[in-house]
């Protein structure tokens, strides 16, 4: 990301965003937990799936949630021993994603990179998240953002329903995996902006990015390289594209057909999925 993450290898703080979006979830409503990121995945609270894993990764010093609210911790023993030790550092979370990503990038060093996430990633794997990492730190670039093709999904679970963003040269999928430097801390600014649109494409293209690139998407002219490259120009912002392969990464638990997927993945013996990535210039 900057000239010096290549003589020194450079570590991560990473920020986990953890509130519920609506208070009729239907991963709570479905398993009965107090809230998204304490909902059982099999067996194990997600929240503490994705806090285990980043644990384990060596580029990454310190964890900081944001959200849930406090008064629901009670229901997870767990997170309260881990926020009592220090292992997490709690914050409580605003009123919507990007407001609590700002919140929690203003609790970290602004010379310290910051790898963001969310805490319904139960599939999140430390391979997975090292690799990310590793090659945000190999790019020349602000912030990245991780992705993976639709057609590595589809091939991989048959049937899963997943956000795509269909583009010239492909669909693809986010992986709730970003980073940011110093610089590309600008781009959260940014994402308020398109928050409540990232469900439909082309009015996120067109609110956010102009006319002509609405134009661009639905004649089906735009490709992933041309729409980094304009959202880099919007935002002030140079941001790379980072596609994963393991398809594991694009499998986050918003819906209760998540959930079942999810599990039914955990279940399984582990799989040889690979854990190269490629950046999008």
């Amino acid at each position: 990301m900057t000239d010096e993450s290549y003589s020194s290898p450079q570590r991560f703080a990473a920020l986990v965003l953890a509130a519920d979006r609506t208070n009729k979830d239907p991963i709570t409503q479905h398993t009965g937990a107090a809230c998204k990121a304490f909902a059982p995945v099999d067996g194990i609270p997600m929240v503490i799936r994705v806090l285990d894993t980043l644990a384990a990764c060596d580029l990454i010093t310190t964890v900081i949630l944001c959200g849930p609210p406090e008064s629901l911790h009670m229901h997870c023993p767990e997170l309260k021993l881990r926020i009592a030790s220090g292992q997490v550092t709690w914050i409580p979370n605003l009123d919507s994603p990007s407001r609590s990503a700002e919140s929690g990038l203003s609790q970290i060093p602004s010379d310290t990179p910051v790898l963001l996430t969310t805490a319904d990633h139960a599939l999140l794997t430390p391979d997975m998240v090292q690799s990310f990492l590793r090659s945000s730190l190999a790019i020349q670039g602000d912030a990245t953002v991780g992705l993976i093709r639709q057609q590595d999904i589809a091939a991989a679970f048959p049937g899963s329903k997943r956000t795509v963003i269909r583009l010239r040269d492909g669909g693809f999928c986010g992986c709730n995996l970003f980073t940011f430097n110093p610089q590309g801390r600008a781009l959260i600014r940014f994402w308020r902006q398109a928050e409540d649109l990232r469900k439909r494409p082309w009015r996120l293209i067109a609110q956010v990015l102009g006319f002509k690139m609405v134009l661009s998407y639905l004649f089906g002219f735009l490709t992933l390289q041309k729409g980094l490259q304009a959202v880099s120009e919007k935002s002030g912002v140079k941001i790379q594209g980072i596609m994963l392969d393991d398809p594991r990464a694009g499998v986050d638990v918003d819906k209760v057909e998540d959930l079942v997927l999810a599990e039914s993945i955990l279940k399984k013996k582990p799989h040889s999925f690979p854990s190269n990535t490629q950046s999008i210039e």
